[in-house]
């Protein structure tokens, strides 16, 4: 029953394959839980630069800090930000995408682009479609930190800053729920002034600088820019692990569902070789009784 004994191994590789994606499946949403409590860890801290920088900005109306000024450079800036790891359903496919018609527009529009790669994939993707890539950052890990992001994205706020850029933005998978994640390419720099808006108090704010209210905006922003980067990985890295979570819910789902079909095909290929066989010994008692 040589047919027999191949179902039987395929079975067996289905169910060891099953076996992984269902602990890949409990990995995954053990990550995703701590990942989403780290983006949402970080939101109240630049929620709150936002607001001091904001503030700051209105008490000091004479002075305008670079990021919040416009370019005539012909290149801009963007940052993709992708996973270092596969098995997470389309997430990168889709914010690479995003991404390919991001540069299609630009190139329409007679712009250059310098990109920054944050993950493996975007890595490999912008070195396959010829982008300039300025600089990189892989192997993350887990968890995003901070000084392992600055000195790559700093390439580009400082061309910015230097005039050499009109434009950065920013491209990443947005975290909306457990079964949906949003691919976007948003604008970092210039700074809009919706982006800056105080919020609105009954009292204004006065504030003691040390050194001066320049150095202090200055440094603001920059933390301010920084921590936008930051959220972008963090919510990049809880709809990877959400993503890949559902894909491999759906990956042992659909083992389960094959190895049923193994085990009908195997149950009727016994059940024809029982047959045969029972077929034959009643030939074979007929003839030797006739």
């Amino acid at each position: 029953m040589a047919a027999g004994k191949e179902i039987r191994g395929k079975i067996k590789s289905v169910e060891n394959t099953k076996k992984i994606t269902k602990a890949m499946e409990m990995v995954a949403a053990s990550k995703m839980r701590k990942a989403q409590d780290r983006m949402r860890a970080a939101r109240p801290y630049s929620e709150k630069i936002r607001n001091i920088a904001a503030n700051l900005g209105q008490a000091h109306p004479d002075y305008t800090h670079p990021f919040m000024k416009m370019n005539d450079a012909k290149a801009v800036g963007i940052i993709v930000v992708t996973t270092d790891k596969g098995l997470c359903g389309g997430m990168n496919t889709n914010v690479l995408r995003a991404v390919t018609t991001k540069l299609r527009e630009l190139q329409g529009a007679g712009m250059g682009t310098e990109a920054v790669a944050v993950g493996n994939k975007g890595l490999g993707f912008l070195n396959r479609v010829g982008a300039k890539v300025v600089s990189h950052v892989t192997g993350l890990g887990d968890t995003p930190h901070l000084d392992k992001l600055i000195g790559p994205v700093k390439v580009l706020l400082d061309a910015y800053a230097e005039g050499k850029i009109s434009a950065v933005y920013l491209s990443y998978t947005k975290f909306i729920n457990t079964m949906k994640q949003e691919s976007v390419v948003e604008q970092l720099l210039p700074l809009s002034s919706a982006q800056m808006q105080a919020d609105k108090t009954e009292h204004g704010w006065d504030y003691i600088y040390e050194p001066d209210a320049q150095s202090v905006i200055d440094d603001l922003l920059v933390r301010y820019v920084e921590s936008l980067i930051y959220q972008a990985v963090a919510e990049n890295m809880a709809s990877e692990q959400s993503a890949r979570m559902v894909a491999m819910k759906a990956a042992t789902d659909n083992a389960g569902s094959v190895i049923g079909e193994l085990k009908l095909v195997y149950n009727k290929t016994r059940q024809a070789a029982i047959t045969k066989e029972l077929s034959e010994i009643v030939s074979g008692a007929a003839a030797i009784s006739g």
